[in-house]
């Protein structure tokens, strides 16, 4: 297991994360906005983690097989980003519920990630034939370019790697780097280690209020030079895990490298949102039709707190359900908030998103 010592330059990258994680979560963006830059940053994330292992498909393609029918056939390249895909969807939901990390999350996430593979590369690896060394092999050389664990030795190792997450007091930044460090390192599977490494260790951020709204993609970080990447994990350290792996010495040389790129990754979420909120009202607006509109302007001068569709129908002297379809538009564009009693829409309050932008909506409808 990796032990982290903090040094200067490490508490440099995390207090410029900070900062930025502070600036992201002052801009308000409109939920319909937001949805959109989440889906086009897991396009970008999906894309960027299989290109480093190899994927030959163009970012084009990656957006195109995303959005093509489910019950297409597909090829192994387009399955893998469909899988990353789904998996980012899968995480992004078990955040919202704020799970634990534990064997069974990994192993989750792995099967999502191999989805369609054959049985022998779901789940954790088991032993090879007589005479069969498992390894990373070197694509040019045929050489082993890592020799992992022995299979017998990967249940604990992540069970012990699941209690470091779950008990330690280091930073979740650093948390992050060496869950992503420990499980590309153990490589507890057949396939898809890089993946469902790349994958939890985002989500060690996510649950964490890392994960800045979803926005931005770190996986393109790591793929702009793959070879630091890999340079970075392995840290020099000879090909056996046995021989260092397993408590490297220099593991300054992985931290510092995550966290540059989590530090240039937020810095470009910052400039993404700055440049989307100055866009973002009129872009907004957009969406809405006149009588829309004037609904959302009377809302905004009478209707400061909860309120329900019949009593607005009624001062406008129009029916019930009118009112219901224009809200449910103005719930859409994330302007209206829907408050749920037992399932059921019983009112409606205005968003955060239309109480921190009043005076540009005011301004940009009339």
């Amino acid at each position: 297991m990796i032990k982290v010592t903090l040094s200067n330059q490490i508490l440099k990258y995390i207090t410029e994360i900070d900062k930025n994680r502070y600036k992201v979560s002052s801009v308000k963006l409109s939920s319909n906005i937001t949805n959109i830059l989440r889906k086009n940053s897991k396009k970008k994330s999906s894309y960027a983690s299989n290109k480093i292992e190899g994927n030959p498909l163009s970012e084009k393609q990656v957006d195109e097989v995303i959005e093509s029918d489910e019950r297409k056939h597909f090829l192994k390249p387009e399955q893998e980003v469909r899988n990353y895909f789904l998996a980012l969807n899968y995480l992004e939901e078990k955040a919202k519920q704020n799970e634990l990390f534990s064997k069974k999350l990994i192993l989750d996430v792995q099967k999502l990630v191999e989805k369609g593979a054959s049985k022998e590369k779901i789940g954790f690896r088991g032993p090879m034939p007589p005479g069969v060394l498992f390894a990373v092999y070197d694509s040019k050389t045929g050489k082993p370019e890592y020799i992992p664990p022995e299979y017998c030795d990967i249940p604990e190792l992540i069970d012990e790697l699941v209690e470091y997450v779950n008990t330690t007091d280091d930073h979740p930044l650093i948390v992050a780097a060496i869950v992503h460090y420990q499980l590309v390192t153990i490589h507890p599977f057949e396939d898809g280690n890089g993946r469902t490494a790349r994958l939890l260790s985002g989500y060690i951020m996510d649950i964490n209020g890392y994960g800045f709204n979803g926005i931005g993609s770190l996986e393109e970080y790591f793929a702009y030079d793959i070879d630091e990447y890999y340079d970075s994990i392995q840290m020099g350290l000879p090909a056996l895990y046995y021989s260092g792996r397993e408590n490297p010495p220099h593991p300054e040389i992985w931290i510092n490298y995550f966290l540059r790129m989590v530090q240039l990754y937020s810095s470009k979420v910052c400039d993404l949102q700055q440049s989307t909120n100055a866009e973002n009202v009129e872009g907004s607006l957009s969406y809405l039709k006149g009588k829309e509109k004037e609904l959302l302007l009377l809302l905004i001068k009478k209707y400061k707190r909860e309120f329900t569709p019949i009593e607005v129908s009624k001062e406008l002297k129009v029916t019930n359900k009118t009112i219901i379809n224009r809200l449910s538009v103005l719930s859409k564009t994330g302007f209206v908030i829907p408050i749920l009693i037992n399932q059921r829409i019983r009112s409606y309050k205005l968003s955060e998103f239309t109480n921190s932008h009043e005076k540009e909506i005011v301004k940009a409808i009339r």
